[in-house]
């Protein structure tokens, strides 16, 4: 089943072009914290909260720089960057590569389109881990750059990460990077075919270490994509996007968790059903004006995890979302 993540950069690049709708509910501003609501239903979920400026992204993720500020990578030409000084005004900050990345061109077609990027603060330096592909191909390939700034036009590039070919059952896009409770680095990846795969990566270089892979997580060659693990207490939290994006406000994607003692796996849902076997339990979907959430990452703030992903308007732009997270009395996350 083909990926969709071309069609994704379309939407999303056209989505730059347009006027911002009026404002979202107003959000928790990140020293403002505030006991959490009940868990919601899902006919109750929260609406993003509220950010301004430059918010038409798509893929996005964030990361809290060593000053306080936060700096969010999202699918564009050449990847695109904003930052924020609060978490809720962002402005844009040029591009990773404003003079191109021809190593990419192989995989892209000739496109400067790349997707969705994945960032963490590593060692005094930002780690990049992004994606080249065209639209229904596994022919794709995922990068590291790397960085002591992030700032647009400092990022090296320390090369090919991962390749997947069309005689592959899996697909080398939407990458994760996760340290574990011992140190060990890993990356997750996947989009569609047999779904979600984790590799070991050399912890000195970021790049592969080893030719082992694991399957974490799948729906039987259905939609599913853009993993995304963090370590909450004794459990590691597989985020996971399932259904379509990239159809403006007809949209289905939806985020969905499982979790597990180890980084490996098997990660299960809250009923106990194997994310191997297309479990997933759903802690944010589509609701009122507010379409296909999905394409989440999580970064931990002082007042709580927050979770970032984006969603498309009634008019179709690529917005981006934010809220937090909580955690409930069996360990369960959800939002608010």
């Amino acid at each position: 089943m083909p990926s969709p993540s071309l069609e994704r950069c379309r939407t999303a690049a056209a989505a730059f072009a347009m006027t911002l709708l009026a404002a979202v509910p107003a959000a928790l501003p990140a020293d403002a914290a505030a006991p959490p609501p009940k868990a919601m239903t899902a006919l109750a979920y929260p609406n993003p909260g509220r950010v301004t400026g430059d918010v038409n992204v798509h893929d996005p993720a964030v990361v809290k720089t060593p000053a306080g500020t936060y700096l969010l990578v999202h699918t564009g030409d050449n990847i695109s960057i904003k930052t924020s000084a609060d978490r809720i005004a962002f402005r844009n900050a040029g591009t990773v590569f404003p003079n191109g990345a021809s190593w990419t061109t192989a995989y892209t077609g000739g496109s400067r389109n790349l997707w969705a990027p994945d960032i963490s603060y590593r060692n005094g330096r930002y780690y990049l881990y992004y994606s080249a592909s065209t639209f229904g191909s596994n022919r794709s390939a995922i990068f590291l750059a790397t960085s002591t700034t992030g700032a647009s036009g400092s990022w090296t590039n320390q090369g090919l990460v991962i390749e997947t070919r069309t005689s592959d059952n899996y697909n080398a896009i939407d990458p994760n990077l996760i340290v574990d409770a011992q140190g060990r680095w890993w990356l997750s990846f996947g989009s569609f075919w047999s779904g979600i795969k984790m590799i070991p990566l050399d912890a000195s270089t970021g790049k592969r270490s080893g030719t082992t892979l694991y399957s974490i997580s799948g729906r039987n060659g259905g939609a599913i994509e853009a993993p995304y693990i963090v370590r909450h207490g004794s459990y590691y939290y597989q985020y996971v996007s399932f259904d379509l994006c990239c159809r403006g406000a007809s949209s289905t994607y939806r985020v969905m968790v499982g979790r597990s003692s180890n980084i490996t796996g098997p990660y299960a849902d809250r009923n106990g059903v194997a994310m191997t076997s297309g479990g997933g339990t759903e802690i944010l979907a589509g609701h009122g004006s507010i379409h296909g959430p999905g394409h989440q990452a999580v970064f931990t703030d002082t007042d709580a995890d927050v979770l970032v992903y984006h969603y498309y308007a009634d008019n179709g732009s690529a917005r981006l979302g934010i809220n937090l997270i909580a955690y409930d009395s069996a360990g369960w996350p959800y939002v608010y």
